[in-house]
């Protein structure tokens, strides 16, 4: 599954078109090589995160087969480190 679609779909960013402008800027990181929108993710990957007031760490759990997932089974799909 490509990074930005990943990152909408199991809720650590709210809306698709925000985690491609934030790939797209540079600020999304998957083991420690930054992602560019069509990269895609696998279980054990490490992704951060850069914010304006810190980084954020999350490591790939699972990858999910809809297109979103009820966020209470967030836990199942990925990790904040």
């Amino acid at each position: 599954m490509r990074i930005d679609k990943w990152l909408s779909s199991v809720n650590v960013i709210k809306r698709r078109t925000i985690a491609v402008d934030m790939v797209k800027s540079g600020v999304v990181y998957i083991n420690d090589i930054e992602a560019k929108p069509s990269k895609n993710v696998t279980v054990g990957d490490k992704i951060r995160i850069e914010y304006l007031n810190g980084q954020k760490f999350y490591e790939v759990l699972a990858i999910p087969t809809t297109k979103t997932i009820p966020k209470t089974q967030k836990e199942l799909y990925v990790k904040e480190l």
